[in-house]
């Protein structure tokens, strides 16, 4: 197996000087992910410095590491490790000789990413690299980049933001052949104002995209022009996705399926496809959608991906589901712990309420950076509640006393100030035939409380 990176490589990629020959296998920059065969990059943050954990990155078996101070390891000594580590990113995509996708959006990219990637491998088994968990930012992006083996056939990287300019800068080092935006809404609207704004900042992606290169935009949305127009400056292929007649790539036909999923006939250029989406919700559907668009794009195997799309597993903290052991039978929980904004909140709420259950109940967390319209937003969460027939809502922190004050009468809740405190309300309250669903911003700590329910479990 051809090794990811020699030292000499990493010297020549990042302008530092090599202590000695060494090789590596994979790339961290956090001493508590190394493995055996690591490049490990001691990075100097705002609260730590990385070089303070050196020697517990090669206690646990990194090969060398990226430093700017000397160390007694192998290591390649550089003036930045941040800078450097963007630098081997660099390198890395410039020696893939294969096809790089880029994903962005307010909502839905580490679920597109991740069935993109399941579409791709089922074609390519071990021949695909993408992102994990959510590195997304401007150190995440170039982690993921400096992780992809050089021969690799595809590589697909999520990017995210908070501010305008920071994704022109992260779609320039993944310089995708093919760029998509999975949706637009408020997050992180304190920082931009408009969801206008926002809009302009996602289709920064697309100043990235290689000569030739695709651009997949969400038509349904309401800033599908302003995506549109940005688009068409950098890219020589637009297509478009959604459940509008007028998308490229549509679904001309919902039915439920068995599981909670969505048999669905989607129409693309010269083509129609049948096939499942596994994981339950409309959304899910939106996100297929993006995926085969993007498979159409690639000049990929469209009947491979719509079986990939069946067989998409759950992802923790982004919709996987579970079945608890209760007194008398089973509740349903699902997770959608790692992230919330008004539109993802109505799209998972509008789910559950699809949900066979003798009772409905969501734990909602505050949604973080919402800015002067949080309360707004916060209490505008009555409608999808009761879309949903949520029958009993627990509301968790701060956030929240909005949509606490909108919800008196409308159905029974409790407000509680921490997911500590939701964890013993929920392990009391729920019983056989619950549907559970989890969802808030990472910050409020409700995947404490999954998994709290979780080992109960086992």
């Amino acid at each position: 197996m051809t090794d990811l990176w020699t030292s000499e490589e990493i010297a020549q990629a990042t302008g530092g000087v090599a202590s000695a020959p060494f090789a590596v296998s994979g790339v961290a920059f956090d001493s508590r992910e190394v493995t055996g065969g690591d490049l490990f990059v001691a990075m100097k943050g705002e609260a730590t410095d990385g070089h303070r954990f050196v020697d517990k990155a090669f206690g646990q078996g990194a090969a060398g590491a990226i430093v700017s101070q000397t160390i007694a390891q192998p290591h390649v000594l550089v003036p930045d490790s941040a800078a450097a580590l963007e630098a081997l990113g660099r390198t890395s995509r410039a020696r893939m000789q294969g096809k790089v996708v880029g994903v962005t959006g307010s909502v839905g990219k580490t679920g597109t990413k991740e069935a993109l990637f399941h579409a791709l491998d089922r074609v390519c088994p071990g021949e695909v690299h993408r992102s994990v968990k959510s590195y997304n930012n401007h150190v995440g992006v170039p982690l993921s980049l400096s992780r992809m083996p050089r021969e690799s056939a595809f590589g697909v990287f999520e990017m995210g933001m908070n501010h305008a300019g920071e994704l022109a800068a992260l779609t320039r080092q993944v310089r995708p052949h093919v760029a998509i935006v999975t949706a637009i809404a408020p997050a992180h609207i304190e920082f931009f104002g408009t969801e206008e704004k926002i809009a302009e900042a996602k289709a920064e992606i697309f100043e990235g995209l290689e000569p030739g290169g695709t651009a997949v935009i969400p038509y349904d949305s309401p800033h599908v022009a302003t995506l549109y127009a940005k688009a068409e400056k950098h890219a020589a292929r637009i297509l478009t996705f959604g459940f509008d007649p007028q998308a490229d790539v549509r679904a001309r036909e919902t039915v439920p399926a068995a599981g909670g999923g969505t048999l669905v006939t989607a129409a693309l250029p010269g083509v129609e496809l049948c096939f499942t989406v596994g994981a339950p919700g409309e959304h899910w559907v939106s996100n297929a959608l993006a995926v085969l668009a993007t498979v159409e794009a690639l000049g990929g195997d469209l009947a491979a991906a719509g079986l990939a799309l069946a067989e998409m597993p759950g992802l923790p903290g982004r919709g996987q589901r579970s079945v608890l052991p209760v007194e008398g039978g089973e509740a349903l929980l699902i997770d959608e712990s790692y992230n919330a904004n008004p539109l993802s909140m109505a799209a998972t709420l509008k789910q559950l309420g699809r949900e066979q259950a003798d009772r409905r109940i969501a734990v909602l967390g505050g949604m973080r950076e919402l800015g002067d319209r949080s309360r707004e937003l916060h209490a505008g969460l009555v409608e999808p509640l009761t879309a949903g027939q949520v029958d009993y809502a627990v509301l968790v922190g701060e956030e929240m006393d909005p949509l606490a004050q909108a919800l008196g009468g409308v159905m029974a809740f409790d407000h509680v100030p921490d997911a500590a405190r939701a964890i013993d309300l929920i392990r009391n309250e729920m019983r056989a035939g619950d549907a559970i669903l989890v969802k808030g911003s990472n910050g409020i700590g409700l995947s404490r409380l999954v998994a709290a329910l979780q080992e109960a479990k086992n």
